[in-house]
């Protein structure tokens, strides 16, 4: 396979955090998720195994930070297309969850802290930096399923 020279190779990827904070928050206020992949793709890179784990680091310094300033956690807008779930390492260590990481009941527990977070975000800067975006999402990204 060989690798397209527009995009950087994954050794290369460095998300910039406030670049997908501010993505997450924007998302958090218009009530959509991103897919892993097209949250890559909106970072300007295609999806791979070391980028989504780079993307990763990300989302847990981007979640610790909204933890110590009193804020809903954002990395919950980020799901795996299939079943419109975090994944696995969002859900390691949880100590608000305790049942399985996939089904409709994981579906209502994470769609309540996506539903959290676009009410605090709502209030706040987020509905200024949504409206600077003209109110629209990245084309990769997707309204949540009670959107």
């Amino acid at each position: 396979m060989r690798r397209d020279p527009g995009l950087p190779d994954a050794g290369a990827f460095r998300p910039d955090v406030e670049a997908v904070r501010i993505m997450l928050r924007a998302a958090a206020v218009a009530g959509e998720t991103y897919s892993y992949a097209g949250l890559l793709m909106a970072l300007g890179t295609r999806f791979s195994r070391p980028r989504m784990r780079a993307l990763c680091k990300v989302l847990d310094v981007i979640d610790r930070d909204a933890a110590a300033n009193g804020e809903p956690e954002l990395a919950v807008f980020v799901v795996r297309e299939g079943d419109r779930l975090p994944g696995q390492g969002w859900w390691v260590g949880r100590q608000d969850w305790g049942g399985a990481w996939t089904g409709g009941e994981a579906l209502r527990f994470v769609t309540g802290l996506q539903q959290t977070a676009t009410v605090f975000w709502q209030g706040r800067e987020g509905v200024l930096l949504f409206q600077g975006l003209g109110g629209r999402m990245h084309p990769c990204s997707h309204r949540s399923q009670d959107g």
